[in-house]
């Protein structure tokens, strides 16, 4: 009986020890974003337009706090660039480096409302940036939207949603829903153009 009770000890041992000493897949956490800026730089000169989206405390109870700081100009082109900020660090990380090293897995969405005359057309590619991974550029032309143009018409309000997905499928169709993919970050912003 001793001699039954020491092979099944020994023969459990072996079946719950295993030689899989494969490393475990690396979990890509998503992005702490407290702050999204956009600037809109007008070509040929005017008023340079910020959009800004501050949530001090993260996902906590707080609503963010949204500004903009002045109105479009009416027939014009505009040169948008989003910053991307983790200011719960300290120093504020810039989140930029983390989306350009990983602009296969990223893409900004630029969604107007209804009878807003703007139209938007990004201004870079996935081979602007270096991969974080392979330290060489990115060969796709897939969008990032880091860099993106604004060009208004007539007179018009409504608004300009932001939103940044986390491994969207690409190549997509430009929208949300046939992006798929994570919410980093969203924000819808008030403008005017007069």
């Amino acid at each position: 009986m001793k001699y039954l009770s020491i092979f099944a000890v020994l023969g459990l041992l072996l079946v719950s020890c295993s030689d899989d000493d494969d490393a475990p897949d690396s979990i890509n956490e998503e992005e702490t974003i407290t702050t999204m800026t956009v600037t809109l730089v007008p070509g040929g000169g005017g008023n340079t337009v910020t959009l800004v989206t501050r949530d001090d405390d993260g996902d906590g109870p707080n609503a963010p706090v949204v500004t903009v700081s002045g109105s479009l100009a009416e027939n014009t082109i505009y040169a948008g660039t989003v910053v991307l900020l983790n200011e719960m660090e300290n120093p504020a990380e810039l989140v930029n480096e983390e989306i350009e090293g990983e602009a296969d897995e990223h893409q900004f969405f630029f969604v107007t409302s209804a009878g807003f005359n703007a139209n938007i057309a990004y201004a870079d590619d996935e081979s602007d940036y270096v991969s974080a991974e392979t330290n060489e550029n990115f060969t796709s032309t897939n969008p990032v939207g880091i860099d993106f143009t604004l060009t208004t018409s007539d007179a018009s309000t409504g608004t300009l949603t932001v939103t940044l997905r986390h491994e969207p499928k690409k190549p997509n169709d430009g929208t949300l829903n046939d992006a798929g993919g994570e919410t980093d970050i969203a924000e819808t912003f008030d403008l005017v153009i007069e």
